[in-house]
Protein backbone atom coordinates (compact mmCIF):
# COMPACT_ATOMS: atom_id res chain seq x y z
CA UNK A 1 0.00 0.00 0.00
CA UNK A 2 1.53 3.84 -1.08
CA UNK A 3 1.09 6.36 1.45
CA UNK A 4 -1.55 7.70 -0.76
CA UNK A 5 -3.99 4.86 -1.22
CA UNK A 6 -7.02 4.80 1.27
CA UNK A 7 -7.07 2.23 4.03
CA UNK A 8 -10.03 -0.30 3.42
CA UNK A 9 -12.42 -1.85 5.77
CA UNK A 10 -11.30 -4.57 7.53
CA UNK A 11 -13.73 -7.41 6.83
CA UNK A 12 -14.14 -8.71 9.81
CA UNK A 13 -13.54 -7.82 13.42
CA UNK A 14 -10.53 -10.31 14.02
CA UNK A 15 -8.60 -8.91 11.12
CA UNK A 16 -9.14 -5.70 13.10
CA UNK A 17 -7.69 -7.20 15.99
CA UNK A 18 -4.85 -8.57 14.36
CA UNK A 19 -4.32 -5.34 12.82
CA UNK A 20 -4.02 -3.48 16.33
CA UNK A 21 -1.59 -6.02 17.35
CA UNK A 22 0.52 -5.32 14.24
CA UNK A 23 0.12 -1.68 13.87
CA UNK A 24 -0.93 -0.19 17.14
CA UNK A 25 1.22 0.41 20.71
CA UNK A 26 1.51 -2.52 22.81
CA UNK A 27 1.72 0.37 25.68
CA UNK A 28 -1.52 1.15 24.46
CA UNK A 29 -3.97 -1.45 26.77
CA UNK A 30 -7.46 -2.58 25.56
CA UNK A 31 -9.63 -4.00 28.89
CA UNK A 32 -11.78 -5.42 26.28
CA UNK A 33 -10.99 -7.33 22.39
CA UNK A 34 -14.25 -4.75 21.16
CA UNK A 35 -14.26 -3.12 18.46
CA UNK A 36 -17.27 -0.82 18.10
CA UNK A 37 -19.26 -0.23 15.37
CA UNK A 38 -22.05 2.24 16.82
CA UNK A 39 -23.08 3.13 20.03
CA UNK A 40 -26.44 4.78 21.80
CA UNK A 41 -26.79 5.94 25.35
CA UNK A 42 -26.08 3.00 27.12
CA UNK A 43 -25.19 0.56 24.61
CA UNK A 44 -23.07 -0.87 22.48
CA UNK A 45 -22.70 -2.53 18.78
CA UNK A 46 -18.72 -4.09 18.03
CA UNK A 47 -18.44 -4.75 13.67
CA UNK A 48 -19.32 -8.35 14.52
CA UNK A 49 -22.85 -7.37 15.61
CA UNK A 50 -22.69 -8.34 19.00
CA UNK A 51 -24.43 -5.66 21.24
CA UNK A 52 -23.52 -4.59 25.20
CA UNK A 53 -24.39 -2.61 27.89
CA UNK A 54 -22.18 0.16 28.95
CA UNK A 55 -21.07 0.03 32.62
CA UNK A 56 -17.70 1.86 31.79
CA UNK A 57 -19.24 4.92 29.75
CA UNK A 58 -15.69 5.88 27.71
CA UNK A 59 -14.13 5.71 31.80
CA UNK A 60 -16.68 8.24 32.71
CA UNK A 61 -16.56 10.48 29.50
CA UNK A 62 -20.39 9.74 28.72
CA UNK A 63 -22.51 10.88 31.76
CA UNK A 64 -25.32 12.04 29.03
CA UNK A 65 -24.35 9.05 27.41
CA UNK A 66 -23.68 7.88 23.80
CA UNK A 67 -24.20 9.76 20.99
CA UNK A 68 -27.07 12.01 23.11
CA UNK A 69 -28.89 13.95 20.31
CA UNK A 70 -27.97 17.24 21.25
CA UNK A 71 -24.68 17.52 21.57
CA UNK A 72 -24.33 15.75 18.16
CA UNK A 73 -26.79 18.44 16.98
CA UNK A 74 -24.28 21.21 18.56
CA UNK A 75 -21.24 19.74 17.62
CA UNK A 76 -22.88 20.02 13.71
CA UNK A 77 -23.76 22.81 13.70
CA UNK A 78 -20.51 24.39 15.52
CA UNK A 79 -18.82 22.63 12.35
CA UNK A 80 -20.61 24.46 9.54
CA UNK A 81 -19.44 27.73 11.13
CA UNK A 82 -15.55 26.97 11.87
CA UNK A 83 -13.41 23.74 13.34
CA UNK A 84 -10.43 26.05 15.02
CA UNK A 85 -8.76 29.09 15.15
CA UNK A 86 -6.65 28.46 18.37
CA UNK A 87 -8.22 30.71 20.93
CA UNK A 88 -4.70 32.65 21.54
CA UNK A 89 -5.22 33.61 17.98
CA UNK A 90 -8.92 34.46 17.80
CA UNK A 91 -11.51 34.35 19.97
CA UNK A 92 -14.72 32.76 20.16
CA UNK A 93 -17.86 32.88 21.85
CA UNK A 94 -18.09 29.28 22.81
CA UNK A 95 -14.77 29.47 24.90
CA UNK A 96 -15.52 32.89 26.69
CA UNK A 97 -19.30 31.79 27.64
CA UNK A 98 -18.66 28.20 28.94
CA UNK A 99 -15.69 29.84 31.09
CA UNK A 100 -18.57 32.04 32.37
CA UNK A 101 -21.00 29.00 32.92
CA UNK A 102 -18.74 27.08 34.80
CA UNK A 103 -17.80 29.68 37.08
CA UNK A 104 -21.30 30.29 38.18
CA UNK A 105 -21.60 26.70 39.06
CA UNK A 106 -17.96 26.42 40.99
CA UNK A 107 -18.40 25.86 45.13
CA UNK A 108 -16.10 28.58 45.98
CA UNK A 109 -16.99 32.22 47.75
CA UNK A 110 -15.61 35.15 45.60
CA UNK A 111 -14.69 36.02 41.81
CA UNK A 112 -14.06 32.94 39.72
CA UNK A 113 -12.20 32.43 36.76
CA UNK A 114 -11.62 29.24 34.17
CA UNK A 115 -9.10 28.13 31.40
CA UNK A 116 -10.10 25.39 29.11
CA UNK A 117 -7.67 22.47 27.75
CA UNK A 118 -8.24 18.73 26.11
CA UNK A 119 -7.04 16.17 28.71
CA UNK A 120 -7.61 15.81 32.30
CA UNK A 121 -3.94 15.51 32.32
CA UNK A 122 -3.74 18.64 30.97
CA UNK A 123 -6.35 20.20 33.14
CA UNK A 124 -4.39 18.97 36.59
CA UNK A 125 -0.74 20.39 35.53
CA UNK A 126 -2.15 23.58 35.06
CA UNK A 127 -3.72 23.71 38.33
CA UNK A 128 -0.57 22.75 39.40
CA UNK A 129 0.86 25.68 37.22
CA UNK A 130 -1.76 28.33 39.20
CA UNK A 131 -0.77 27.15 42.10
CA UNK A 132 3.16 27.46 42.03
CA UNK A 133 2.82 30.96 40.44
CA UNK A 134 0.27 32.10 42.97
CA UNK A 135 2.79 31.08 46.27
CA UNK A 136 5.41 30.79 44.69
CA UNK A 137 6.58 27.65 46.02
CA UNK A 138 7.69 24.08 44.45
CA UNK A 139 6.08 21.49 46.52
CA UNK A 140 3.15 19.55 45.80
CA UNK A 141 1.46 16.80 47.92
CA UNK A 142 -0.55 14.35 46.51
CA UNK A 143 -2.35 10.78 47.95
CA UNK A 144 -1.33 7.28 47.99
CA UNK A 145 -3.85 5.06 45.24
CA UNK A 146 -4.34 8.75 43.20
CA UNK A 147 -4.34 9.03 39.83
CA UNK A 148 -3.74 12.21 38.10
CA UNK A 149 -2.44 11.21 34.45
CA UNK A 150 0.00 9.52 31.92
CA UNK A 151 2.50 12.60 31.60
CA UNK A 152 5.60 13.38 33.87
CA UNK A 153 3.57 15.82 36.04
CA UNK A 154 0.77 13.33 36.12
CA UNK A 155 2.49 10.15 36.58
CA UNK A 156 4.88 11.84 39.69
CA UNK A 157 1.29 13.11 41.25
CA UNK A 158 -0.21 9.39 40.98
CA UNK A 159 -0.03 7.12 44.08
CA UNK A 160 0.55 3.73 42.11
CA UNK A 161 4.13 3.03 41.28
CA UNK A 162 3.28 0.00 39.22
CA UNK A 163 1.41 -0.08 36.21
CA UNK A 164 1.56 3.65 35.39
CA UNK A 165 4.99 4.84 36.68
CA UNK A 166 6.60 1.51 35.10
CA UNK A 167 10.56 2.68 33.98
CA UNK A 168 9.54 5.81 33.11
CA UNK A 169 11.67 7.71 35.81
CA UNK A 170 13.19 10.38 36.71
CA UNK A 171 9.80 11.71 37.74
CA UNK A 172 8.86 14.96 38.34
CA UNK A 173 11.04 17.11 41.79
CA UNK A 174 9.33 18.26 44.62
CA UNK A 175 6.22 15.52 44.92
CA UNK A 176 5.53 14.16 47.93
CA UNK A 177 2.63 11.71 48.56
CA UNK A 178 0.70 11.23 52.05
CA UNK A 179 -1.63 8.37 53.05
CA UNK A 180 -5.35 8.54 51.94
CA UNK A 181 -8.22 7.46 53.78
CA UNK A 182 -9.32 3.54 53.38
CA UNK A 183 -11.24 2.85 55.81
CA UNK A 184 -12.32 -0.33 54.41
CA UNK A 185 -8.24 -1.17 55.04
CA UNK A 186 -8.15 0.27 58.27
CA UNK A 187 -6.85 4.03 57.71
CA UNK A 188 -9.17 6.35 59.20
CA UNK A 189 -8.97 9.85 58.43
CA UNK A 190 -7.42 11.10 61.50
CA UNK A 191 -4.59 8.68 60.55
CA UNK A 192 -4.44 9.87 57.19
CA UNK A 193 -4.37 13.43 58.62
CA UNK A 194 -1.78 12.38 61.28
CA UNK A 195 0.51 11.00 58.15
CA UNK A 196 -0.11 14.12 56.51
CA UNK A 197 0.93 16.39 59.34
CA UNK A 198 4.32 13.77 59.94
CA UNK A 199 5.04 14.43 56.48
CA UNK A 200 4.89 18.24 56.76
CA UNK A 201 6.98 17.92 59.71
CA UNK A 202 10.12 15.32 58.62
CA UNK A 203 9.48 15.39 54.85
CA UNK A 204 8.81 18.57 53.13
CA UNK A 205 8.61 22.62 54.77
CA UNK A 206 4.99 23.43 54.73
CA UNK A 207 6.41 26.93 53.99
CA UNK A 208 7.64 24.74 50.41
CA UNK A 209 4.43 23.49 49.88
CA UNK A 210 2.66 24.98 46.70
CA UNK A 211 -1.01 22.78 46.89
CA UNK A 212 -2.02 19.76 47.87
CA UNK A 213 -4.02 17.59 45.15
CA UNK A 214 -6.56 14.84 45.74
CA UNK A 215 -9.46 13.05 44.25
CA UNK A 216 -13.12 13.23 46.20
CA UNK A 217 -13.09 10.32 45.11
CA UNK A 218 -10.42 8.26 43.81
CA UNK A 219 -10.71 6.81 40.52
CA UNK A 220 -8.63 4.28 39.51
CA UNK A 221 -7.60 3.93 43.50
CA UNK A 222 -10.88 2.07 43.37
CA UNK A 223 -13.69 4.51 43.98
CA UNK A 224 -12.58 5.33 47.39
CA UNK A 225 -14.58 8.02 48.70
CA UNK A 226 -12.80 10.78 50.98
CA UNK A 227 -14.48 11.20 54.05
CA UNK A 228 -15.69 14.92 54.34
CA UNK A 229 -14.27 15.23 57.44
CA UNK A 230 -10.71 14.63 56.16
CA UNK A 231 -11.10 16.60 53.31
CA UNK A 232 -12.14 19.50 55.71
CA UNK A 233 -9.18 18.73 57.73
CA UNK A 234 -7.48 19.44 54.34
CA UNK A 235 -9.24 22.75 54.05
CA UNK A 236 -8.06 23.50 57.33
CA UNK A 237 -4.21 22.68 56.92
CA UNK A 238 -4.17 24.38 53.35
CA UNK A 239 -5.79 27.62 55.15
CA UNK A 240 -3.46 27.19 57.69
CA UNK A 241 -0.07 27.17 55.64
CA UNK A 242 -0.98 29.19 52.71
CA UNK A 243 -1.41 26.10 50.38
CA UNK A 244 -3.54 26.00 47.62
CA UNK A 245 -5.94 23.00 47.68
CA UNK A 246 -6.98 21.53 44.49
CA UNK A 247 -9.91 19.21 44.00
CA UNK A 248 -9.29 16.63 41.15
CA UNK A 249 -12.56 16.21 39.58
CA UNK A 250 -11.23 14.63 36.75
CA UNK A 251 -13.17 11.63 36.65
CA UNK A 252 -16.11 12.67 40.03
CA UNK A 253 -17.46 15.73 38.39
CA UNK A 254 -19.95 16.96 35.86
CA UNK A 255 -22.86 15.60 37.86
CA UNK A 256 -21.27 11.44 38.12
CA UNK A 257 -22.09 11.57 41.71
CA UNK A 258 -25.37 13.46 42.43
CA UNK A 259 -23.88 17.14 42.90
CA UNK A 260 -22.13 19.15 39.38
CA UNK A 261 -18.80 18.38 41.63
CA UNK A 262 -18.13 15.60 44.11
CA UNK A 263 -16.59 18.29 46.42
CA UNK A 264 -19.27 19.97 47.44
CA UNK A 265 -21.11 17.10 49.17
CA UNK A 266 -17.55 17.61 51.47
CA UNK A 267 -18.67 21.06 53.12
CA UNK A 268 -15.01 21.62 52.64
CA UNK A 269 -14.00 25.07 49.64
CA UNK A 270 -11.58 24.37 47.00
CA UNK A 271 -9.53 27.01 45.33
CA UNK A 272 -9.02 25.52 41.92
CA UNK A 273 -10.94 22.45 40.13
CA UNK A 274 -9.08 20.54 37.46
CA UNK A 275 -12.12 18.88 35.93
CA UNK A 276 -13.02 16.57 32.16
CA UNK A 277 -14.16 13.73 30.69
CA UNK A 278 -17.98 14.30 30.39
CA UNK A 279 -17.77 18.12 30.18
CA UNK A 280 -17.23 17.24 26.78
CA UNK A 281 -20.20 13.89 26.22
CA UNK A 282 -17.24 12.68 24.55
CA UNK A 283 -15.51 15.80 22.32
CA UNK A 284 -11.96 16.09 24.22
CA UNK A 285 -12.07 18.78 26.60
CA UNK A 286 -10.30 19.27 30.09
CA UNK A 287 -10.32 23.00 32.16
CA UNK A 288 -9.83 24.41 35.49
CA UNK A 289 -12.24 26.88 37.52
CA UNK A 290 -11.29 28.38 40.74
CA UNK A 291 -10.44 31.40 42.89
CA UNK A 292 -9.77 34.17 40.04
CA UNK A 293 -6.54 35.54 42.30
CA UNK A 294 -4.98 31.84 41.81
CA UNK A 295 -6.48 31.53 38.16
CA UNK A 296 -4.54 34.66 37.32
CA UNK A 297 -1.55 34.39 38.57
CA UNK A 298 0.81 32.75 35.61
CA UNK A 299 1.11 35.53 33.17
CA UNK A 300 0.32 36.24 29.59
CA UNK A 301 1.44 33.13 27.42
CA UNK A 302 1.74 30.99 30.41
CA UNK A 303 -1.45 28.96 29.83
CA UNK A 304 -3.36 27.68 26.83
CA UNK A 305 -2.48 25.45 24.09
CA UNK A 306 -3.02 24.92 20.01
CA UNK A 307 -6.32 23.18 20.58
CA UNK A 308 -7.46 23.88 24.33
CA UNK A 309 -11.05 25.14 24.47
CA UNK A 310 -11.31 23.83 20.76
CA UNK A 311 -14.75 24.94 19.21
CA UNK A 312 -16.30 21.87 19.14
CA UNK A 313 -15.44 21.01 22.55
CA UNK A 314 -17.29 23.67 23.50
CA UNK A 315 -20.47 23.52 21.51
CA UNK A 316 -20.63 20.05 23.12
CA UNK A 317 -19.97 20.86 26.74
CA UNK A 318 -22.61 23.67 26.08
CA UNK A 319 -25.11 20.74 24.94
CA UNK A 320 -24.05 18.86 27.97
CA UNK A 321 -24.77 21.61 30.24
CA UNK A 322 -27.91 22.61 29.16
CA UNK A 323 -28.97 18.53 29.30
CA UNK A 324 -27.71 18.91 33.07
CA UNK A 325 -30.41 21.97 33.31
CA UNK A 326 -33.24 20.96 31.27
CA UNK A 327 -33.67 17.43 32.15
CA UNK A 328 -32.77 17.35 35.96
CA UNK A 329 -29.68 15.16 35.46
CA UNK A 330 -28.22 16.04 39.20
CA UNK A 331 -31.71 14.41 40.18
CA UNK A 332 -31.43 11.90 37.72
CA UNK A 333 -27.87 10.82 39.11
CA UNK A 334 -29.00 10.70 42.42
CA UNK A 335 -31.96 8.43 41.60
CA UNK A 336 -29.91 5.74 39.62
CA UNK A 337 -27.19 5.78 42.40
CA UNK A 338 -29.86 5.03 44.61
CA UNK A 339 -31.12 1.98 42.33
CA UNK A 340 -27.49 0.88 41.59
CA UNK A 341 -26.34 0.87 44.95
CA UNK A 342 -29.85 -0.93 45.98
CA UNK A 343 -28.34 -3.52 43.37
CA UNK A 344 -24.98 -3.78 44.52
CA UNK A 345 -25.82 -4.30 47.89
CA UNK A 346 -28.15 -6.81 46.61
CA UNK A 347 -25.44 -8.81 45.18
CA UNK A 348 -22.99 -8.38 48.22
CA UNK A 349 -25.70 -10.53 50.72
CA UNK A 350 -25.70 -13.08 47.58
CA UNK A 351 -22.24 -13.34 47.54
CA UNK A 352 -20.84 -12.12 51.10
CA UNK A 353 -17.40 -14.36 50.68
CA UNK A 354 -16.16 -12.71 47.98
CA UNK A 355 -17.51 -9.06 48.18
CA UNK A 356 -15.90 -7.22 51.02
CA UNK A 357 -17.47 -3.81 50.41
CA UNK A 358 -19.45 -1.70 48.07
CA UNK A 359 -18.56 2.04 47.95
CA UNK A 360 -19.09 5.14 45.88
CA UNK A 361 -21.00 8.66 45.74
CA UNK A 362 -24.25 9.02 44.22
CA UNK A 363 -23.76 6.86 40.81
CA UNK A 364 -20.29 6.68 40.92
CA UNK A 365 -19.87 3.24 42.47
CA UNK A 366 -18.20 0.26 43.16
CA UNK A 367 -17.15 -2.94 45.01
CA UNK A 368 -13.91 -4.95 46.46
CA UNK A 369 -13.50 -8.38 45.38
CA UNK A 370 -11.81 -10.35 48.29
CA UNK A 371 -10.76 -13.69 48.28
CA UNK A 372 -11.73 -14.40 52.42
CA UNK A 373 -13.94 -11.27 54.24
CA UNK A 374 -11.36 -11.82 56.82
CA UNK A 375 -7.90 -11.63 55.31
CA UNK A 376 -9.77 -8.78 52.68
CA UNK A 377 -6.63 -10.25 50.49
CA UNK A 378 -7.03 -8.66 46.88
CA UNK A 379 -8.74 -11.15 44.43
CA UNK A 380 -7.56 -9.95 41.21
CA UNK A 381 -7.57 -13.26 39.57
CA UNK A 382 -11.57 -13.04 40.29
CA UNK A 383 -12.32 -9.70 39.28
CA UNK A 384 -10.24 -10.29 35.99
CA UNK A 385 -13.13 -13.31 35.67
CA UNK A 386 -16.19 -11.34 36.25
CA UNK A 387 -14.83 -8.73 33.31
CA UNK A 388 -14.92 -11.28 31.10
CA UNK A 389 -18.02 -13.59 31.99
CA UNK A 390 -19.86 -10.22 31.66
CA UNK A 391 -18.73 -9.25 28.39
CA UNK A 392 -19.56 -12.97 27.31
CA UNK A 393 -22.77 -12.00 28.78
CA UNK A 394 -23.18 -8.65 26.72
CA UNK A 395 -21.56 -6.51 29.95
CA UNK A 396 -18.95 -4.22 29.48
CA UNK A 397 -17.06 -3.20 32.90
CA UNK A 398 -13.67 -1.71 33.90
CA UNK A 399 -11.31 -3.31 36.93
CA UNK A 400 -9.88 -0.31 39.61
CA UNK A 401 -8.18 -0.04 42.60
CA UNK A 402 -4.15 -0.60 43.89
CA UNK A 403 -4.97 -4.41 43.09
CA UNK A 404 -7.20 -4.39 40.06
CA UNK A 405 -9.71 -5.77 42.68
CA UNK A 406 -12.54 -3.51 42.31
CA UNK A 407 -15.31 -3.50 39.55
CA UNK A 408 -16.50 0.29 39.22
CA UNK A 409 -19.40 1.10 37.74
CA UNK A 410 -19.63 4.59 35.44
CA UNK A 411 -22.59 3.86 33.92
CA UNK A 412 -24.18 7.11 31.83
CA UNK A 413 -26.97 9.33 34.22
CA UNK A 414 -29.20 8.76 30.80
CA UNK A 415 -29.35 4.76 31.28
CA UNK A 416 -33.11 3.67 31.09
CA UNK A 417 -33.94 1.50 33.86
CA UNK A 418 -33.67 -1.51 31.78
CA UNK A 419 -30.12 -1.39 31.52
CA UNK A 420 -29.61 -1.45 34.42
CA UNK A 421 -31.89 -3.64 35.61
CA UNK A 422 -30.35 -6.20 32.68
CA UNK A 423 -26.44 -5.14 33.81
CA UNK A 424 -27.29 -5.76 37.23
CA UNK A 425 -28.68 -9.46 36.22
CA UNK A 426 -25.93 -10.43 33.91
CA UNK A 427 -23.40 -9.03 36.65
CA UNK A 428 -25.08 -11.30 38.98
CA UNK A 429 -24.41 -13.98 36.42
CA UNK A 430 -20.88 -13.00 36.01
CA UNK A 431 -20.19 -13.24 39.47
CA UNK A 432 -21.51 -16.97 40.07
CA UNK A 433 -20.03 -18.00 37.07
CA UNK A 434 -16.65 -16.00 37.62
CA UNK A 435 -16.90 -17.66 41.58
CA UNK A 436 -18.01 -21.34 40.16
CA UNK A 437 -14.99 -20.65 37.50
CA UNK A 438 -11.80 -20.53 40.35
Amino acid sequence: MTIMEPVKAADTQATLLQDRQTYVARGVSNAHPVVTARAENARLWDTAGREYIDFVGGIGVLNVGHNHPRVVAAVREQAELFLHTCFQVAMYPGYVDLCRRLALRAPMAGAVKGALFTTGVEATENAIKMARSYTGRPAVISFTHSFHGRTLMGMSLTGKASYYKQNFGPFAPEIYHAPAPYPYRGVSSEQALEGLRELLRTGVDPAQVAAIIIEPVMGEGGFLTMPPEFLRGLRELCTQHGTVFIADEVQSGIGRTGTFFAIEQSGAEPDLIPFAKSIGGGVPLSGVIGRAEIVDAPLPGGLGGTYAGNPLACAAAHAVLDIFDEDDLLGRAVRLGERLKAGLDALAARFPTHIGEVRGLGAMLAFELVEDPHSKVPATALAQRVVEAARERGLLLLKAGMYASVIRILVPLTAEDRDLDEGLAILGQALEAAIAGG
